[in-house]
């Protein structure tokens, strides 16, 4: 499509034809002689005919603004007009057979976070026959499918996903990964965000929420049906070897005419997604964006001219040469001090009160094959946990290398070792030991080869159904675990983070508590203090909302959540195809005041569940669930009623009716989720 810019009169000509110059700067959009379509945006000053929908916009600097950083939100941005990806071929003697030419794409983006290194959800690259994606669900579904259409193969979506929360139902790999996917956001393909250095071959991390700008390059062939997605930061050229392929026929996807844009999706965590520049081509090579043309992100200081380029020496020789002296001889100074610092332990006065076995930083370079990424068992906002085997006594171990400018750190790193250092419980994850460095912060567990109960609850690829009586012994172990930490050991341990993810499995499925990174320990004499709302949303008792005092009774709260979505394998919070929030408890309470019981377990199982026992679990989900403190048991009661000793009381309508959706408005709730961009420990799964 050509931009035309018309004058309103002759004494304006001048200022008409300047303005079309930037315009045309900003955006191009050709054919190649071949039938190809192209365009391309080095920046998006000036640029008014983008389809934009939700709280997509172009920013006075020029930046195309997707999100906008409150929770909840969904933004879309489109090229106006579609492109044409077929061609008709007609083999000799043959039929006419349409088929998606090559094609290619490129752009540059950005997530800024409030917090550092927590993002939520992503953005991706889409091509679709429509641009009306209304119907896509903001956070769990990036703002394009929702849970009817996903998988579905009349959807002819194609799009390269760059996201960064981990959904075990779209069997995710971590929360920090780039995907291609095909009608569905169950990936084709997909790899742990970074690139490949062209020199070395050595792949390099990259994290998608680091407030940087980084590069996208996408590219279909048409002959060999092959699609490859590269990615690198700004200012490292195109890598040869892609991050991501997959083969694919895209004649079965992409339509004739096609629109080509974004979408992205924040759910709790507030992130503000940015497209700087983007090209796209069909049939040819997408243009090249122009670098120096380009904004930049918020946060990261004013543009010049050069703010994308390495920068030439221009300064006379004499002064450069004195400088590199000066610069090389710190260098190796510095070199020398580091190699012989770099593994020197920390020790300090705290550590010696905490039983914890101290380990060294040997010891886990060995176990962990110095932490080779085949050895990587996950990602999350604290850093990765690695299984290793200890040299000095077999043992097989999970090694958790806790970032220091992670949603964790040092703060966390020792309420770990001072609460679960010191715990002994058959349901609690044990540490089995810890190191620290100048530069490093490790705990070691006992390694659990089944993983998290999530992935089985969530992950229908490669995890088996666990039947009813698995499941009873887990949600029975657990309980048994709170009421150690409640009320057994000689402190009150409130975990705030009570969800299938920070349950872990050991050989004979037995659960196991473990992520005591948000733990909070008292002395039984000593009132309970106020402190950072913690925790995930779904698990999170109303008063916090209103006192910001975690309790045992907030601990009660989340185990009832988590009783009900072990039961229904459900999420304690979903949004259905308007985007409204549904909430788990009321959705179980309104089936069982109906005896219509069995319309919430989870189908997976197939009727094979003991009635009497998922009765007394699901209205001991929503007694425990209950927004008023008050009315929940302890723990000691829970386990009484879990173990048949005590029977679970009778609960009159008056007393047992209640929307917790309308108690969260009520309480602040709502206020919370528009602050969540000032708290880095509040967190949802995708």
């Amino acid at each position: 499509m050509q931009h035309m810019v018309k004058p309103v009169c002759i004494l304006c000509l001048q200022c008409s034809l300047l303005y079309g110059v930037h315009l045309a700067a900003a955006v191009a959009s050709a054919g190649d002689g071949n039938g190809g379509d192209q365009f391309a945006y080095s920046g998006f000053a000036g640029v008014k005919d983008l389809t934009l929908d939700g709280t997509a916009m172009v920013t006075p600097d020029g930046l195309l603004e997707l999100t906008n950083g409150k929770p909840q939100v969904k933004g879309h941005a489109f090229h106006p007009t579609p492109l044409r990806f077929e061609e008709s071929s007609s083999p000799e003697g043959g039929e006419k057979k349409a088929a998606v030419r090559s094609f290619s794409a490129s752009f540059v983006f950005g997530i800024v976070t409030a917090s550092p290194g927590v993002g939520g959800h992503g953005i991706a690259l889409v091509i679709t026959p429509t641009k009306d994606l209304s119907s896509g669900l903001a956070s769990t579904y990036l703002g394009f499918l929702n849970r009817s259409s996903n998988g579905d193969n009349r959807n002819h979506i194609f799009a390269v996903e760059l996201d960064t929360i981990q959904s075990p139902e779209f069997s995710d790999i971590d929360d920090n990964h780039v995907g291609i996917d095909i009608n569905s956001l169950v990936s084709s393909n997909a790899s742990d965000a970074g690139y490949y250095d062209d020199n070395t071959g050595e792949f390099k991390s990259l994290t998608l929420v680091s407030g940087k700008a980084m590069q996208v390059w996408v590219d279909y062939d048409d002959d060999a049906t092959q699609i490859d997605v590269r990615l690198a930061p700004v200012g490292i050229k195109k890598p040869m070897k892609p991050l991501v392929s997959t083969r694919f026929n895209l004649s079965t996807v992409i339509t004739d005419e096609a629109y080509v844009g974004f979408s992205a999706s924040i759910g709790t965590m507030t992130s503000q997604h940015y497209v700087l520049g983007w090209s796209f081509g069909v049939g040819t090579q997408a243009p090249a964006i122009d670098m120096d043309k380009l904004s930049r992100l918020p946060g990261t200081g004013r543009r010049s001219k050069k703010s994308y380029r390495p920068k030439t020496i221009v300064i006379a020789l004499p002064i450069v040469s004195v400088v590199l002296v000066i610069a090389v001889a710190a260098g190796v100074f510095l070199l020398i001090k580091r190699k012989f610092q770099r593994y020197v332990e920390l020790r300090e006065d705290w550590e010696l009160e905490f039983g914890a076995h101290r380990l060294s930083y040997k010891d886990l370079l060995q176990a962990t094959e110095r932490f080779n990424n085949k050895n990587l068992l996950g990602i999350g906002g604290f850093g990765r946990v690695y299984k290793g085997v200890l040299p000095t006594s077999s043992s097989e171990v999970a090694v958790k290398r806790v970032s220091h400018d992670s949603r964790q750190g040092i703060k966390e790193f020792v309420a770990e070792v001072a609460s679960i250092g010191r715990l002994r419980h058959r349901n609690l994850v044990q540490l089995f030991g810890y190191c620290r460095l100048k530069e490093e912060l490790l705990l070691v567990y006992d390694y659990m080869p089944n993983g998290s109960l999530d992935k089985y609850l969530y992950s229908h690829d490669d995890k088996p159904t666990l039947n009813w009586a698995q499941r009873f012994q887990i949600i029975k172990g657990i309980a048994s675990g709170l009421l150690y930490l409640h009320e057994e050991w000689e402190q009150i341990v409130i975990h705030r983070d009570i969800k299938p993810s920070n349950v872990l499995l050991d050989n004979d499925m037995n659960g196991r508590l473990g992520d005591f990174g948000l733990a909070r320990l008292y002395n039984r004499d000593t009132e309970l203090q106020t402190t950072v709302v913690a925790g995930t949303f779904g698990y999170m008792a109303p008063e916090l909302a209103l006192t910001g005092k975690a309790s045992p009774l907030t601990d009660v709260f989340a185990f009832g959540a988590f009783l009900l979505e072990v039961t229904s394998g459900r999420r304690p919070v979903e949004q259905d195809i308007e985007g409204h929030r549904l909430l788990l408890t009321d959705w179980v309470f309104e089936n069982c005041s109906k005896e219509q019981i069995l319309a919430v377990i989870d189908p997976r199982l197939n009727g094979n569940i003991n009635i009497s026992e998922a009765s007394l679990v699901l209205k001991l989900g929503l007694l425990c669930s209950h927004p008023m403190s008050n009315v929940r048991p302890t723990m000691r009661q829970v386990v009484q009623y879990l173990n048949g000793d005590m029977p679970l009381p009778e609960m009159s309508p008056m007393r047992f009716t209640f929307s917790l959706s309308a108690l969260m408005q009520n309480q602040g709730f709502d206020s919370l989720l528009k602050s969540l961009g000032t708290i880095s420990t509040l967190s949802i799964g995708r």
